[in-house]
């Protein structure tokens, strides 16, 4: 089938048993991702391998960074919610970056989500470069332009790794301490060690 058949094929409904336009675009996705990298990979691409019209991928999922997500299943969109974050008070962001990352973790199918990406994602040599650039794209860029001072970029990751090893020790390894501690308390305590990376 050509191109153009593919195409017209994806504005449509597709015939029984074929894969819909928005199977096509995710598996098409993890192909190029996969491919080309986060970076290399264009929603141009992927609308093409996968024989649909560029703005189907708009349609049913938005960004490239929504695309993305989607495809590893990405349990919660700090890319989404840190613009909010990081337009308040800079003395509060600390607090407000961990209560949102737990909070947002409070139901068991998102938790299950974030265990399995954890444990499963972050050990393939596939995937876990595609993270990496997602979240230094997507969250440790914002964070960066958010700080001044010297060294922001360092800054922010530290960031990141702070909320990522609070993350691994509280759902997946489980340290009863941490999994059993209360958000607020969570949020208070990592909060204000984060805040000292952000005041630089």
């Amino acid at each position: 089938m050509s191109t153009g058949a593919a195409a017209r094929r994806g504005r449509g409904r597709p015939r029984a048993g074929e894969p819909s336009g928005r199977e096509r675009i995710l598996a098409a996705a993890s192909e190029e991702f996969a491919e080309q990298g986060y970076d290399g990979a264009t929603t141009r691409a992927i609308a093409a391998r996968a024989g649909v019209d560029a703005a189907a991928i708009h349609h049913h999922f938005g960004t490239k960074s929504d695309l993305f997500s989607a495809v590893i299943d990405i349990p919660l969109r700090p890319d989404r919610a840190l613009p909010d974050i990081l337009d308040g008070p800079l003395e509060e962001i600390g607090e407000r970056i961990v209560r949102y990352v737990l909070t947002s973790l409070e139901s068991p199918g998102a938790r299950r989500r974030a265990i399995t990406m954890m444990r499963t994602g972050l050990g393939n040599r596939t995937m876990t470069p595609l993270m990496a650039k997602f979240f230094e794209r997507e969250v440790i860029s914002k964070v960066a332009a958010r700080l001044s001072g010297d060294d922001v970029e360092l800054r922010a990751t530290l960031v990141g790794s702070q909320v990522g090893g609070m993350l691994m020790v509280r759902y997946v390894l489980r340290v009863k301490a941490l999994a059993d501690a209360p958000i607020d308390d969570v949020a208070r305590r990592v909060g204000a060690a984060i805040q000292t990376y952000l005041v630089g």
